[in-house]
């Protein structure tokens, strides 16, 4: 080898350790300076064989004494020390793995001292024992001798990997390349025990916490650990997660990671809390409590001395009745819901609530106050400006009022219907203040006002506002949502997600574009700018991306009520940031139906502009133009949600009829009418029996009541769907159908 050192044999125990130990010390090592297993090294080593001996039940296991047939290496760490160095340098050391062969067949026996206690250096003794509580592991241990559990061998030889070379004892694989940090616990008798299992299964502990640190078991939710694990989103478990997984130590596809069995281990947010709850009405306090008890914490009455928090409603609690005690932390609500989307309890001093005569409170309002000497003059030349501006523009960051002219416009059907679109059906105080950018179009602006540019700049607004919404369900739900590593976890799963917001980030697209045109139209006015120009120039754009949200927008809604109900962290999510002033007191599911309401909004805004437009002006024919694109895209719109409605018709009666051709969906196919009648005749199924007619444009689906029901289903949307209650009899052609008789009944015999 190229540099000069020094071997170690595998048979000097006192050098050799398992990687857990080396790990900290060979983290500095270059690639190159590992043992790459050169002729020379060879030459060096000393030929050891490694010898399997199952004890007691385990030499009579048929599957272990198979997968030994598979088995025939075992990994061995060998030590390499730097010759010609101080002797201080012997601390660095450097790890590489020597596959040792198992030439020899394995031995079993009853007895083990005469293996664990002979002197020959030529084999390396592995045990095999089915029982790590017998008197004979207890030996082997003691005797230091390498034991193995038969899962660990069954697991490497299902994996097709090598015996793992450990100076400890180990059972099984279901903690492997785990590593654990232990914080709360007193009794040394538990923490031992927890340490012990958590090696028998391949895990790795660490004293103090660093980022190498894969799960926390806490015994308790203070001290430094705990919030260091909690801020870096590291899992932390209650001790039962350990012992229960020992039980299940002998199933082989067992991971103590596995999300189902370790979400039942987690150390709940409000573990060890006692709170209590100020300032909110009984409905919404019922819910917390409720809440509280399913997040592992109990809640006692406002002002019990047992209680650990106090959680206010800080917008309308302005004094607590009582002087709280320095054991109990006030904190605001957004604490208590930002502890359950974490999945852990959030640290208390940043969401401390602050009377507002507190001298923290005061300090920070008067270092923001504005008293200074010019400060009054500055406000009054502001607020005279803004008025005077104001009475300019008659310019409002929330949307107009609904036009006269809007309720003798255009009738198109859903998507046409304005009785509950923004312009009409929220009270302004609803609407979500939000602003992007500052607004570019206060000045100049012309002395006499026109009515057509009032309603160009009532479209220029409404827009605004629109493009503001769109953003806020982008920035302020969509992305936090997909953001990778939130601390907990994901809060919902990619396909949900996809579901809930489909093309919003696309429509978001094109109305910035058309913003940013208005804009630029209204900053520079004159009567003949062609608005119409710029919405036909987008109409390509809305066939493209309209549909996929206007079509799936129940489905969309359904899942923020359905993810909101039986997803506690998502609730919490959505109470965060619901509350927060650029959602204007509006829940996600409100500022979702926008994109439903904005294209008819629009359609009506060019029709009142038109009326507003002189015939000489050219804007008039591109206006026209602009309305008719209009209605071309939402008739599109329309018809491609009725289709994908009757396609969703067709997937539901699949999925209800137990066997139904597969060559029943179809694209030109379409559901006309579900009947429930009973069978007079004997051909297809018994007399009398229930039967289910499902009549399409160009067949009949005939199917009648499942007698034994099984499984439940899932829609290609990853919706659960009740299992199958119809069982299919018949797929009949319309032209097989040679006459439709209608037969009534009367009141005589």
């Amino acid at each position: 080898m190229a540099d000069n050192s020094v071997l170690v044999p595998a048979s000097s125990r006192s050098l050799l350790a398992d990687s857990s130990v080396l790990e900290s010390k060979i983290a500095e090592t270059s690639k190159e300076n590992l043992f790459t297993g050169s002729a020379d090294a060879d030459e060096e080593m000393p030929q050891v064989e490694t010898r399997v001996v199952l004890v007691q039940d385990a030499g009579r296991n048929e599957a272990l004494l198979k997968a030994l047939e598979t088995v025939k290496i075992m990994e061995v760490p060998v030590i390499k020390i730097r010759a010609n160095c101080p002797e201080k340098s012997r601390e660095s050391l450097i790890k590489s793995l020597v596959n040792m062969e198992i030439k020899h067949p394995c031995v079993t026996t009853e007895s083990v001292e005469e293996y664990a206690e002979a002197d020959a250096p030529e084999f390396e003794n592995v045990f095999v024992i089915s029982d790590f509580q017998h008197p004979t592991f207890r030996y082997l241990y003691k005797a230091e001798c390498r034991v193995l559990g038969p899962p660990i061998v069954l697991f490497c030889a299902q994996k097709g990997e090598a015996l793992p070379f450990t100076s400890r004892p180990l059972y099984c694989a279901s903690m492997l390349n785990l590593v654990l940090c232990f914080t709360g616990f007193r009794k040394k008798e538990e923490l031992v025990k927890l340490v012990t299992l958590v090696h028998h299964m391949g895990g790795i502990i660490r004293k103090d916490f660093s980022s190498k640190v894969t799960h926390l078991v806490a015994c308790s939710t203070h001290g430094d650990k705990f919030r260091v694990a909690v801020s870096l989103g590291t899992p932390i478990m209650k001790a039962d997660w350990i012992l229960k997984a020992w039980e299940k130590r002998n199933e082989l596809d067992f991971c103590a990671t596995d999300e189902e069995f370790k979400s039942e281990f987690k150390v709940s947010p409000f573990q060890d809390c006692i709170l209590s709850f100020l300032g909110f009405s009984d409905e919404e306090r019922v819910s917390m409590e409720e809440m509280t008890i399913m997040q592992g914490g109990q809640f006692l009455p406002v002002g019990d001395e047992n209680c650990t928090h106090l959680v206010v409603e800080e917008n309308s609690v302005k004094d607590l009745p009582f002087e709280p005690p320095k054991n109990l932390y006030v904190v605001k609500q957004e604490w208590f819901w930002g502890s359950i989307q974490m999945d852990a309890r959030a640290g208390e001093t940043m969401y401390l609530f602050e009377k507002q005569d507190s001298p923290a409170l005061k300090k920070s309002v008067s270092m923001l106050s504005l008293n200074t000497p010019s400060s009054n003059r500055k406000k009054r030349r502001l607020k005279d400006t803004l008025a005077q501006i104001t009475r300019e523009t008659d310019i409002s960051p929330f949307p107009p009022r609904k036009r006269p002219s809007a309720e003798h416009s255009l009738s198109m059907g859903s998507l046409l219907d304005i009785s509950n679109t923004p312009e009409s059906g929220k009270s302004l105080s609803d609407t979500p203040k939000i602003s992007t950018k500052p607004n570019k179009i206060l000045t100049p602006v012309p002395q006499t006002q026109s009515a057509r540019w009032q309603v160009a700049m009532e479209l220029y607004q409404t827009e605004s506002n629109y493009v503001d919404i769109l953003t806020t369900i982008v920035q302020l739900f969509q992305v936090p949502l997909e953001k990778e590593g939130q601390v907990g976890g994901p809060i919902l799963a990619p396909e949900e997600i996809k579901t809930i917001f489909a093309s919003i980030p696309e429509i978001l697209d094109v109305h910035t574009k058309i913003k940013d045109d208005l804009e630029k139209m209204m900053i520079d006015w004159a009567e003949t700018k062609s608005i119409g120009e710029v919405i036909l120039c987008y109409s390509k754009d809305f066939v493209k991306t309209y549909p996929p949200f206007v079509n799936f927008f129940e489905m969309s809604k359904e899942t923020i009520i359905k993810c909101e109900r039986l997803k506690p962290r998502f609730h919490a999510f959505l109470k965060i940031n619901q509350s927060k002033p650029e959602c204007g007191r509006q829940t996600l599911v409100e500022l979702m139906i926008r994109p439903v309401q904005r294209l008819p909004s629009v359609a009506l805004l060019l029709n009142d502009l038109k009326k507003h437009t002189s015939e000489d002006n050219p804007d008039k024919t591109m206006l026209e133009k602009a309305i008719e694109s209009l209605k071309e895209v939402m008739t599109h719109i329309n018809e491609d949600k009725r289709k994908t409605e009757g396609q969703r018709q067709i997937f539901d009666v699949v999925y209800e009829v137990d066997g139904c051709p597969a060559n029943l969906l179809s694209s030109h196919r379409m559901l006309v009418q579900r009947v429930e009648t009973i069978a007079l005749g004997e051909d297809l199924c018994d007399r009398g029996e229930q039967v289910t007619l499902f009549l399409f444009n160009d067949c009949l689906e005939i199917a009648r009541k499942r007698h034994k029901v099984i499984g439940t289903f899932k829609s290609p949307h990853g919706h659960t769907r009740p299992p199958a209650s119809l069982k299919h009899i018949s797929l009949m052609p319309l032209s097989q159908i040679k006459k439709v008789l209608d037969i009534r009944e009367t009141e005589g015999l």
